[in-house]
């Protein structure tokens, strides 16, 4: 090889040793970050429930203070607004509304878990945020509940139906109410306090579930309410 093609070489062959030797420093210093990230990834492609498990866990965190400034609050009922144990040991809390498929698709379970689980209670708190029908619905209930007889009204108008004249009728007639009820300050404030309450915990429509320290604001469905009642119970 002639000295002009080695002197050619020598810049080429430098240069390739200084890339590789800076591609070997970044790998040493970057590698860690790099491939942890990729397991990470990996590893929540793998199991999505992580990021639902991280995110519940931080929403729990930041209501806590909330659930215990407002524990007596959200778990003392309004008249009646209540079914299950009455000296319970857990308090599942359900903010509702009457024209809501999911808090209609919910009811079932929720009544199975007081049926199963005679130490829980259901404490119910009006949220009528669907409309007109929904507020009528609300207040009707909240006079059931007020005459001692929430439970009978609340059964029936599910049963019913969609709230309206009909479903109405027939819910008022098996709590023993007679139409048009007349307006309750103690209800409006009541109606006023859930608002309130349910804005406290990032509410942003219904159903939403509180027992113990959980925060659940969707229909979750009876598993997951009912591992949320035990993780209560077993927290104290």
């Amino acid at each position: 090889m002639s000295e002009g093609k080695i002197s050619a070489l020598v810049p080429a062959i430098g240069g390739g040793v200084i890339g590789a030797l800076l591609t070997a420093a970044l790998l040493l210093f970057a590698a860690p970050h790099y491939v942890g990230s990729r397991i990470v990834r990996q590893g929540l492609l793998a199991d999505p429930q992580i990021l639902v498990d991280t995110a519940d866990a931080l929403r729990d965190r930041q209501y806590e203070p909330t659930l215990t400034a407002q524990r007596a609050a959200l778990e003392t009922p309004f008249g009646s607004s209540w079914k299950g144990a009455a000296k319970p040991d857990v308090v599942l809390v359900e903010f509702f509304d009457y024209a809501c498929p999911y808090c209609k698709a919910s009811n079932p379970f929720v009544d199975q878990l007081v049926k199963e689980d005679k130490g829980l209670r259901v404490v119910y708190r009006e949220l009528p945020i669907l409309g007109p029908e929904s507020v009528a619905a609300a207040r009707l209930s909240l006079a059931a509940s007020k005459a001692g007889h929430f439970r009978e009204f609340h059964d029936a108008l599910w049963a019913a139906g969609r709230p309206g004249p009909e479903s109405f009728a027939a819910a008022t007639q098996a709590a023993g109410l007679t139409i048009p009820v007349a307006p309750s300050p103690e209800a409006e404030a009541e109606l006023t306090r859930n608002f309130k309450l349910a804005s406290q915990l990032g509410a942003t429509g219904t159903p939403l579930f509180i027992v113990g320290n959980k925060v659940m604001n969707s229909a979750v469905g009876y598993d997951v309410l009912k591992k949320a009642i035990a993780d209560a119970r077993a927290r104290g």
